[in-house]
Order: structure tokens, then C-alpha cells, then sequence
């Protein structure tokens, strides 16, 4: 196949361009569910003239299906769209860039998704659909599912679907989270991915950062400590990758504590411990929930995050080395090769 859209690229250039344009309607369109043509120039940055020429193609083709509210995708224009994404990953340089980092960082898999989350809300929902499919695969039935907060994980649990291999699977939260917003919890998380999966979860109702004296008392808690044995038992855990200013601050932090992470080199921040430029851990808080000992005896990690501004963030997670599957978006990952 390779050889083949070489020589497109060389001879016919412009079918190509033509390719990548009708895909991203589709695309967004699918990212959307039901657009108006209106809104959805506006978004691609379209003509309404050029785009009505090609949304009327694409209907004659059976791909599109029009609504009193807007257009949406025929389940032939799905089935497409998923056969297709190979190959414009290929035009898009995708594919072996995905290669590239996963060698790099001896991973499992890469999937790289087009576009920039920092730029496009739309690109976000397309790196949760691309996170889901990634649980999807690598869960089985009867799983304890470990997952974080955060808007990311949030996209990744509104694009999963009723699934055989997951039936049966216990849904928790990786850690505490009282204090974020309540949606983007990992208690709100873990249950809204049960409910879409046909499984069952288990919450946990204390803070995600703890000083010292409530920790211990904390895990004292026969109550507590039965949910946490069962936390630290996941197969699976889902996390996002954060910067490390932005994260302390978002947790409400003290001005003492994110002193000392600055001075420590704090980079990036994920499933509670704060990483430096080469990987290594620098600080960590007492939290109720998964240890860094935890997720390097966990089968699989997953780690999904996005945007440029994160590249770096994502490349000093990498370098610790204990993610087995990374799922990023394209601006993310041309970044992470700046820090490699």
C-alpha cells in the first residue's frame, strides 16, 4: 500500500489533497454527530460555496444523511471513515511516526490522531475516541479497571460503548479527587465507564492530596483500606499526563508546596507524582489510591493525552518508562520528538 500512495503523491498530488479534505469533513462531522453546513464551514475554515459542493458529493455517495437539525453520517459513511484512517494516517506521516516513538520508548502501541486538542475541542473528542478503542482492545472480562481524572479521561469514557470483552468489568477510581470539578473526577469517570460498558464500579470518597496526619488516619479505615486493596489490584490503568504548574495549581496546592516543585525541576504530572525533564520523580504527596509501586506491577498503562502544549510534559512520562500504550494527538507527538 505504501508503494502505491507514493507514486499517488508524486502523479497525482491533488487526489490526495482532495482525499485528506473529504475525510476531514467526515471526520468532524463523525467527531459531532449532527452539524449544521454553516457551522461546519466555519470550523474547517471553508468557503459555504466549496464545502456545499463537497457535502453534496458526499451525500450522492451515500456517506452523509441529512436531519431538520443538521447533517450526520450514514452508517456507510462510518464504515468509511474507519477503513480509510489507515491510509491517511499513511498520507499524513502518521504511521511512521507512530513506529518512531514507539521504539523510542519501548512501547506496546502509539496511536496518533490528526490535529492539535490545544487548538480544536474536536481533535480532543477524536484522542477520546482513539483512547476507548485502546481499552477496548487490552481489556478483558472481569477486570479491575484503574482510571484518573481529568477532561481527557472524560472524553475517553463518553466514546465507550457496550462491549463483550468488557462485561463484568469493575470500574475504580486510581485516587482520591474531592475538590475538582465533579464531572471530571475520577469517581464520576470510573462510573460513567461502567454504565457505558455494562459493567460495575466501586468509588472513593476522600482527597486526592492529604497532609501527612490525615493520610495515616485515613488507612486506618477498614472501609478504606477494602477499596484501595482493590484499586491497587487493577489490571488496567487509564491516566492523563498534565503539566506540572498547571495540575498543582488546578488541586489547590500551596504556594509553599509548588515553591519546592519549581525547584525541583517539576515538569509533568501523572497519576499523582510530579516528574523532571529525564523521567525521574522529584515529588509526590500522600494520596489514597494507586502507588508509583502499583502501576510498575500493572499489566498495562495507559496513558492518553494531547496537545503541543503537553509535548514535553508527555516526553518526561515517557522517560520513566512504565507506560505500555500511549495515545496522543499529532501536535503532541511532532513536539515529543523535540525532547526525545
Amino acid at each position: 500500500m505504501r508503494r502505491i500512495l507514493d507514486i499517488q503523491k508524486r502523479l497525482l498530488p491533488d487526489l490526495t489533497d482532495v482525499l485528506k479534505k473529504r475525510y476531514t469533513i467526515l471526520h468532524h462531522i463523525a467527531a459531532t454527530g449532527v452539524v449544521g453546513r454553516r457551522a461546519l464551514a466555519t470550523h474547517l475554515e471553508l468557503t459555504e460555496r466549496v464545502l456545499r459542493a463537497e457535502v453534496d458529493f458526499l451525500k450522492e455517495q451515500g456517506l452523509l444523511e441529512t436531519e431538520s437539525s443538521g447533517m450526520k453520517l450514514s452508517e456507510a459513511g462510518r464504515k468509511l471513515l474507519e477503513d480509510i484512517e489507515p491510509i491517511v494516517k499513511e498520507l499524513l506521516g502518521l504511521t511512521d511516526l507512530e513506529e518512531t516513538l514507539r521504539a523510542r520508548f519501548s512501547l506496546r502501541q502509539v496511536v496518533i490522531v490528526p490535529g492539535d486538542c490545544d487548538q480544536s475541542e474536536l481533535t480532543k473528542k477524536e484522542l477520546g475516541r482513539a483512547g476507548a478503542a485502546a481499552l477496548r482492545k487490552y481489556a478483558s472480562k472481569g477486570d479491575v479497571v484503574a482510571v484518573a481524572g481529568g477532561s481527557t479521561l472524560a472524553e475517553v469514557a463518553h466514546h465507550l460503548t457496550p462491549s463483550a470483552q468488557m462485561k463484568g468489568s469493575l470500574f475504580v477510581p486510581a485516587r482520591g479527587g474531592l475538590g475538582e470539578s465533579v464531572e471530571l473526577q475520577a469517581n464520576s469517570i470510573a462510573s460513567t465507564m461502567a454504565k457505558k460498558t455494562g459493567g460495575e464500579y466501586r468509588l472513593l470518597h476522600v482527597p486526592d492530596h492529604l497532609g501527612e496526619e490525615a493520610y495515616v488516619s485515613l488507612m486506618q479505615d477498614p472501609n478504606i483500606l477494602e477499596i484501595v486493596e482493590v484499586i491497587r489490584s487493577a489490571r488496567i490503568v487509564v491516566h492523563g499526563i498534565g503539566d506540572a504548574m498547571v495540575m498543582a495549581r488546578r488541586r489547590k496546592v500551596d504556594q509553599r508546596t509548588i515553591a519546592e516543585l519549581t525547584a525541583e525541576g517539576a515538569l509533568a504530572e501523572a497519576f499523582g507524582y510530579y516528574f523532571d525533564r529525564s523521567g525521574k520523580v522529584v515529588h509526590k504527596m500522600p494520596t489514597v489510591g494507586l502507588r508509583l509501586e502499583d502501576i510498575q506491577a500493572t499489566e498495562t498503562v495507559i496513558a492518553v493525552a494531547g496537545g503541543k502544549s503537553k509535548g514535553e510534559a508527555i516526553a518526561a512520562v515517557m522517560k520513566f518508562g512504565h507506560e505500555d500504550v500511549l495515545v496522543i494527538d499529532e501536535a503532541a507527538a511532532v513536539e515529543l520528538l523535540h525532547h526525545l
